[in-house]
């Protein structure tokens, strides 16, 4: 059984690290509780670990809810997360309450196939060919959470970056003026990535033109340096796109 195939599934999670206990090898103190499924095996072969949310108080056993696995990318194993049947939490809370721990690896937050979390700020893009537009951007890895064929209208996302793609019509509200290529002269859209040598080769493989290519690139924030590897394309339309992937930080005096 693999660790999503727990997602909303009832378990039983036995607490050996509950709240308020300190790491057995690090010094950090556990700000929930945390245990493991018995009788299961996670990718370093020992039991699939749980972080358990909404629960506040020392517990030797809890039985709630999967609503989610974080699957590291540069380890190998998943953590499955806890939380109390009917109480909802966003994929960003997940990420919140669990940085304690998760913040020194590289992962991504698995949610049951149909889950979708709005974004705050969600940009709608007038396209002049929806299916132009669709081929590109699943070239990359979007998918179609939704669309309305009949309005040439689709919802796309990768992860958590999330555009809607409306093709252009001639009585349309929304435009204040004529559209000229390139659209959108004037913004790039950073998104980061985990992965972004992948989706750089998909785009070449693909003919896509790449618009600057493949860089390391170090931003000054305060008194350290945070890195970027990315690279800019132009969609269909000529939305600029800038995909990025964390080099992480360091001090400046590092880079001198």
């Amino acid at each position: 059984m693999e660790s999503k195939d727990f997602i909303n599934k009832i378990v039983e999670v036995i607490i050996d690290r509950p709240i308020g206990s300190k790491h057995p090898e690090y010094d950090s103190i556990y700000p929930l509780n945390y245990g493991y499924i018995p009788n299961t095996v996670s990718g370093d072969g020992e039991e699939l670990d749980c972080f358990i949310l909404g629960i506040n108080e020392k517990m030797e056993k809890y039985t709630g809810k999967c609503i989610a696995v974080i699957h590291r990318l540069d380890d190998n194993e998943d953590k499955l997360v806890i939380a109390p049947e009917g109480k909802e939490y966003t994929t960003s809370d997940i990420r919140a309450l669990t940085d304690f721990q998760e913040q020194y690896f590289k992962s991504i937050i698995i949610r049951e196939d149909d889950y979708l979390e709005f974004s705050k700020n969600i940009p709608e893009l007038s396209v002049t060919d929806i299916k132009k537009s669709l081929q590109f951007y699943k070239t990359i890895g979007f998918k179609v959470e939704y669309e309305r064929s009949e309005n040439k209208f689709a919802f796309i996302s990768l992860d958590e970056i999330q555009f809607m793609l409306q093709e252009c019509t001639s009585d349309d509200k929304w435009n204040v003026g004529p559209l000229t290529y390139p659209f959108g002269n004037g913004i790039n859209f950073q998104l980061e990535v985990e992965n972004v040598d992948e989706i750089y080769d998909m785009l070449k493989k693909s003919g896509y033109r790449i618009i600057f290519d493949m860089e390391e690139n170090w931003y000054r924030q305060g008194n350290k340096l945070l890195g970027n590897k990315e690279f800019l394309v132009q969609d269909p339309d000529g939305y600029l796109l800038r995909f990025s992937e964390d080099l992480g930080e360091k001090a400046i005096s590092e880079n001198k």
